[in-house]
């Protein structure tokens, strides 16, 4: 129970980042989506890029997230 408040923690710490970052420091140059035309500046911040984002996009995250959830130790006392 313990490793999951832990990793949520880590989670949203990791979201908060990812939202101030590109308003301090600027988005990468080029295209999110070259076949689409869709270039990382034309994607807004927070809850906005939902819908900005191509859904294979969405698909290589969740692809990504659980593989992560899948190739970890998550035993008791395994930093995580």
């Amino acid at each position: 129970r313990r490793q999951t408040e832990i990793k949520h923690g880590r989670i949203a710490m990791l979201a908060t980042m990812g939202y101030i970052t590109p308003e301090l420091y600027g988005k990468f140059p080029g295209f999110l989506s070259p076949s689409l035309g869709i270039k990382f500046a034309d994607v807004p911040l927070g809850l906005g890029a939902i819908s900005k984002v191509p859904a294979a996009g969405w698909g290589q995250i969740i692809a990504y997230m659980a593989f992560c959830e899948v190739s970890s130790k998550q035993g008791p006392g395994t930093p995580g």
